[in-house]
């Protein structure tokens, strides 16, 4: 395997692991904001963590938050509007990262 090869192999290999760890990063910030949503909705638990999951299912729909803030928002109603929920993800995010990055090492 000549240089030029190998240094292609390892920015494909950086390219993937980088887009792991956003996928992660986004999911856990997804479930992360599940829970904070479940503890306004009056829920603990199992029953937080359900809804926490359906939170990061939830960004399947669409590329982007847009999904989410939707059906967070949507399920929260007058407790919290779009605006609120997209702050709290936008909070959350460098917290899922640290989190990520932390498990990882």
């Amino acid at each position: 395997m000549t240089t030029f090869d190998e240094r292609e192999s390892a920015f494909e290999n950086k390219f993937a692991h980088d887009a792991e760890m956003q996928f992660k990063a986004a999911a856990r910030a997804n479930k992360l904001l599940g829970l904070w949503a479940a503890e306004l909705l009056g829920k603990s638990g199992a029953e937080a963590d359900a809804y926490a999951i359906e939170v990061v299912k939830s960004d399947f729909e669409e590329a982007g938050n847009e999904d989410v803030i939707r059906k967070v928002s949507g399920d929260l109603g007058d407790i919290a509007d779009a605006d609120t929920v997209r702050a709290k993800l936008a909070e959350l995010t460098p917290v899922a990262k640290e989190q990520v990055m932390n498990e990882v090492n």
